[in-house]
């Protein structure tokens, strides 16, 4: 708002500019050639050694599967297990170095008795590294 300085009355148009258009053009010029501005890369190319003591390769560890068929049967790698050999295979695991995973596949229609044993038994028996595999595929079957 302007303040008028002078005579002629209120009636009197105001002979100031208005200088808010003017501002608003300049705003969005400003805004146009900021956005218009390449951005800076600069690069440094740098020639780095290369190290004559390559790092081996890190060591596989071993993967053993437990599945359980519908029947409730454990196989521990294909063969067949009881739970005591299983918590015994699961025992010798964790002295191997590097810890092996451990995959657990079940059936999607084995008993969930029979699974819920396998878990506690490999909870208990604290080996590290159990992976489930294998449920990606029945993701539409329920």
């Amino acid at each position: 708002m302007a303040i008028s300085m002078g005579g002629g009355g209120e009636d009197a148009p105001m002979s100031d500019l208005n200088t808010t258009p003017l501002i608003d053009v300049m705003l969005c010029l400003l805004i146009m050639m900021i956005l218009s501005i390449p951005v800076q890369t600069h690069a440094v190319k740098i020639d780095l050694p290369v190290p004559t003591n390559a790092p081996p390769p890190p060591v596989e560890p071993q993967k053993n599967k437990v599945n359980i068929t519908p029947q409730g049967v454990v196989l521990w790698n294909g063969a067949p297990v009881n739970f005591s050999q299983l918590s015994q295979n699961l025992e010798q695991t964790k002295s191997i170095t590097p810890t092996p995973e451990l995959q657990l596949e079940p059936d999607p229609y084995a008993r969930y008795v029979v699974v819920d044993s396998v878990l506690a038994l490999i909870k208990r028996s604290e080996v590290g590294g159990l992976g489930f595999v294998g449920n990606e595929r029945y993701a539409r079957e329920f």
